[in-house]
């Protein structure tokens, strides 16, 4: 469809039928835009597929990476009613991944947690050491409105767009958990998922710890 809005309209530009306005040119640049941003995550995505999607690794405390986003947003979150709360440990081994790609990945978390949550509730940013105490595990947890069942099994699913895992709106690819996915794994860690209608989601991501720390 967009593609189509843009060919359209420039072809009713063309044609006079439709009046070069203001209107018109920003409703055409957004669109370009979410193109734009489509055929970024289509790229990302055929990079991790390859095995070529380009990781700057660095080793980074858990804590950080999540302060990170927190920061990132706090002023959406306070301007929604949402409490937007860290609780990591502070003596949790080094993880050795891209902060960028992190940033991206966990920033996709936190913005649909935002879209799901009521005014008032809490989006938490946990991390902690993994049982075995060979990693370290990420949290976001939303109270929200929840994940149904039927689409639970294919959020991770590319162009999968379910009531709430997939906003259709917003500029969305539909590719973003897709994404977060990919790069999770490019890592040698999981993201899994668990959700409750009307009592929340908890995205959970587990990294291995960098080597030579413990």
């Amino acid at each position: 469809p967009t593609l189509g809005l843009i060919l359209g309209s420039t072809e009713a530009l063309s044609d006079r039928q439709l009046p070069g306005t203001p209107e018109v040119f920003a409703k055409m640049y957004g669109e370009a835009q979410l193109l734009n941003h489509l055929i970024d995550d289509l790229r990302t995505l055929s990079l991790a597929d390859a095995g070529e999607l380009p990781l700057n690794r660095q080793a980074c405390t858990p804590q950080a990476l999540l302060e990170r986003t927190a920061g990132a947003y706090a002023a959406r979150a306070d301007q929604m009613g949402i409490e937007l709360r860290v609780a990591a440990a502070t003596d949790l081994p080094l993880v050795l991944v891209d902060p960028e790609r992190m940033a991206q990945v966990l920033g996709n978390l936190v913005s649909n947690a935002l879209r799901y949550t009521p005014s008032g509730r809490a989006i938490i940013l946990a991390a902690e050491r993994t049982v075995d105490g060979a990693g370290s595990v990420l949290k976001v947890e939303d109270h929200g409105s929840g994940i149904t069942p039927e689409d639970l099994p294919h959020i991770f699913d590319r162009f999968y767009r379910g009531d709430r895992a997939r906003p259709q709106d917003e500029g969305e690819s539909g590719l973003g958990l897709a994404i977060a996915k990919s790069i999770i794994e490019a890592y040698g860690g999981t993201i899994q998922v668990q959700s409750a209608l009307d009592v929340g989601t908890t995205f959970t991501i587990t990294l291995p710890t960098a080597a030579g720390n413990d």
